[in-house]
């Protein structure tokens, strides 16, 4: 499976803290950022804005040794910004619309290999535009789903979402966002159970929070992962992002369960001790 191609797809963006600095982000580039640096090379399908923070954005994936095949420029729409504030240490979220991220054009798609391992979250198909081309993608290259549910008001819909779990194989969610999908069962146990009998699932990952995480496989196995103690928390941006490039990495390598989300916890742990959702060191990703 290493040798399957890896198409990560959706938004990029600049994350704008309350101090002024402005981090580069957005959970789907997060990834692909995560794995170039584990030494893997995923196609990295986004599109941004005829712009400084466009140009910004396309430099740093250069400079990181990452394929720029699916990065599209918009000359309407600006590069996406998010400006994040922080309540009782918790991270909210005010995502500017008609980013060039919801513009994806089917049209400048590079090529993507049959049966690929596709990457989504739901934010970047709140426009129809990319929502087509996603679509697109599926139809043309049959690949296998990992979806990345991210559910930032007002930008979704329960009838999308079910449409898009039609379409997985593995699913990685929170608590929250549980709750919001299978309003119609009242424990984590029976909403789960609920997913993998109206659904094609092959694994469900639970993020927790400071409770850590749950995998749930269809097999009916769960394995529970806790977080690190004692780790410095200088902000929990992209920890969930981290988690999540770890669980792609564990399904390329073809890692046992348990080894795949003891490691997903340690990296996410090391993200929330820096600024941001990514790090431009090589050495930061060596150690796993």
């Amino acid at each position: 499976m290493e040798n399957k191609q890896i198409v990560i797809f959706g938004e990029v963006l600049f994350d704008q803290f309350p101090d002024g600095k402005i981090v580069l982000g957005g959970a789907p580039f997060n990834i692909a950022w995560h794995l170039q640096g584990f030494g893997i090379s995923p196609l990295f399908i986004s599109r941004v804005g005829n712009d400084f923070e466009g140009e910004k954005i396309k430099q740093s994936m250069e400079d990181w040794g990452m394929n720029l095949s699916g990065i599209q420029t918009d000359n309407q729409h600006p590069t996406g910004i998010v400006k994040v504030e922080f309540h009782n240490n918790e991270p909210s979220y005010n995502i500017l619309e008609n980013s060039a991220y919801d513009f994806i054009d089917s049209s400048y798609l590079p090529y993507i290999s049959q049966k690929s391992i596709l990457y989504h979250g739901s934010l970047a198909l709140r426009n129809n535009v990319s929502r087509i081309t996603l679509n697109h993608i599926k139809k043309n290259s049959f690949p296998q789903v990992f979806l990345d549910v991210n559910l930032r008001s007002p930008y979704w819909n329960l009838n999308l979402i079910k449409s898009l779990l039609s379409e997985t194989l593995w699913l990685k969610l929170n608590e929250d966002e549980l709750s919001l999908i299978v309003p119609e069962q009242n424990n984590i146990e029976s909403k789960i159970k609920y997913l993998f009998q109206h659904y094609s699932l092959n694994q469900i990952t639970l993020t927790q929070g400071k409770k850590g995480a749950i995998t749930f496989t269809s097999n009916n196995k769960n394995y529970q992962v806790s977080p690190y103690k004692k780790i410095p928390i200088i902000d929990t941006v992209g920890a969930g992002d981290a988690f999540c490039s770890i669980l792609i990495l564990g399904i390329i390598k073809q890692w046992d369960v348990e080894t795949t989300i003891q490691k997903a916890q340690k990296f996410a742990s090391k993200i929330i001790s820096i600024q941001g959702a990514t790090k431009f060191d090589l050495s930061f990703y060596n150690e796993l």
